[in-house]
């Protein structure tokens, strides 16, 4: 099976969860500045919110998606308020024709003093027993 992963980071949250999704999946977490070139199984990618949205570079990267190299995504993320960036990311995939599989993962993320220090290492672990259902 080939495995991706991509992430956009602002302020190292979705960097940080991507490197525990990689350390499961064995293969090195890159951002979105990174295009997918090759045919994929599963492409991993995760995204914060700010604003209320997901970044451009984020919404860029999807934007590059072809339904003929990824065949299918597993969404991660964080955020502080918004519940969660799953569904902006999967309604742009959708849009682009990609399948995206039923399960995501968020957990909280700081902003500021709110939910300082997530991701924490619970945060982290959880996302890695998640990671071991998606693979």
């Amino acid at each position: 099976m080939n495995i991706a992963i991509r992430y956009f980071s602002k302020f190292g949250h979705s960097a940080q969860m991507a490197e525990a999704v990689g350390q499961v999946a064995g293969v090195k977490a890159e951002s979105v500045a990174t295009p997918i070139n090759e045919p994929v199984d599963t492409l991993y990618i995760g995204a914060g919110i700010m604003l209320g949205k997901i970044s451009r570079e984020m919404v860029d990267f999807i934007n590059t998606l072809k339904p003929e190299l990824v065949k299918r995504v597993v969404c991660f993320g964080s955020s502080a308020i918004i519940p969660s960036p799953v569904p902006q990311m999967r309604q742009l995939l959708e849009k682009q024709g990609i399948a995206v599989d039923e399960k995501s993962f968020t957990c909280k993320g700081s902003m500021g003093p709110l939910h300082a220090k997530h991701p924490n290492d619970e945060d982290l672990e959880n996302l890695r027993q998640f990671v071991k259902t998606t693979l």
